[in-house]
């Protein structure tokens, strides 16, 4: 607006178009949607975790009272040398998870992203295991991995190839649970990626032809630094996702065979709704968001050094 228009349209119009150099007035125009917001922010979140660390400072009794055992809990937990294999499988459980997934997704969706017929019908199968839901899923993998009558030692005795015990035996079941996995998060890493493909400038793959690039030299040089921020996009979601899951383990293998698969999930459920330590089971809550949120600051720390440009 000119100085001319503004003296036309006179002085109030010229006060409302520059600011006014005060704060707002939160207390009059804005709490009626702050403390709606807040309330719930601390119903939700904040009392839960408070109550939790609380809990995990006691020896709580079904329908009875509580004794205040400090740190007990704690020291209990770090000595229990079944919490110690819980964190072993929960971390290589992740890992697996994780990095399978995101190396096979980008594998995925770089052919996805390439022209070729009926490439639409087969990205649509591709992505169907996504949609259906975990116990459903867990479910159907476990009938098929059953020793004698389930489907995959059928497949398997038809190259000739003996047939394996899965989730029956401790060697295994990680192993197999991380396929279950796998298969079933993969089409998500690929949903990622292809959108970062599609927004990815093409001047410089028409720079890399004219000096003669082949192309793993286009997509190590070109694609990959580009598609980078959106890699840990994926591994910061596949990374909490695997963390957390619980469904997929409890419903096939319940944590066995012995303790083969138990995770830390699985171990904090087994203590809390089977045993009844209530207490043991809200420290094991405590040191789990801890080890949550040390991992995620530390791929939040790596994402922005990877220089986001996207």
């Amino acid at each position: 607006m000119t100085q001319t228009t503004a003296s036309a349209l006179g002085p109030t119009a010229a006060r409302g178009s520059a600011p006014s150099g005060k704060p707002y007035d939160f207390s009059r125009k804005y709490w009626v949607f702050a403390v709606p917001a807040t309330v719930i922010i601390l119903a939700v979140i904040v009392f839960p975790w408070l109550f939790t660390v609380f809990m995990s400072a006691g020896d709580w009794k079904i329908g009875g009272g509580v004794e205040f055992v400090g740190l007990d809990n704690f020291r209990t937990l770090f000595a229990d040398e079944r919490f110690r294999d819980s964190m072993r499988i929960t971390f290589i459980f992740t890992v697996l998870a994780v990095v399978i997934p995101v190396a096979l997704g980008t594998a995925a969706a770089l052919v996805f992203h390439s022209e070729f017929p009926f490439r639409g019908v087969l990205r649509t199968i591709f992505v169907m295991p996504m949609m259906a839901t975990p116990v459903a899923v867990s479910l159907v993998w476990k009938m098929m991995f059953h020793p004698q009558l389930g489907v995959l030692n059928y497949i398997l005795s038809l190259f000739g190839i003996p047939p394996s015990a899965w989730v029956f035996s401790p060697e295994t079941v990680i192993p197999t649970l991380v396929m279950v996995e796998v298969w079933h998060w993969t089409p998500l890493v690929m949903l990622i990626l292809l959108g970062g493909l599609a927004g990815l400038p093409k001047e410089p793959y028409e720079s890399a032809v004219i000096d003669g690039a082949n192309g793993w030299h286009m997509f190590r040089f070109i694609t990959l630094p580009l598609l980078w921020p959106y890699i840990m996009i994926a591994l910061i979601i596949r990374t909490i996702d695997a963390l957390k899951v619980f469904d997929i383990i409890f419903v096939i293998s319940e944590g066995g065979p012995g303790t083969a698969s138990e995770t830390l999930n699985i171990f904090l459920y087994l203590q809390a709704f089977q045993f009844y330590k209530i207490g043991y089971a809200s420290a094991v809550v405590v040191i789990f968001f801890g080890i949550i949120v040390a991992l995620s600051l530390l791929l939040l720390y790596t994402r922005q050094k990877s220089k986001w440009n996207a």
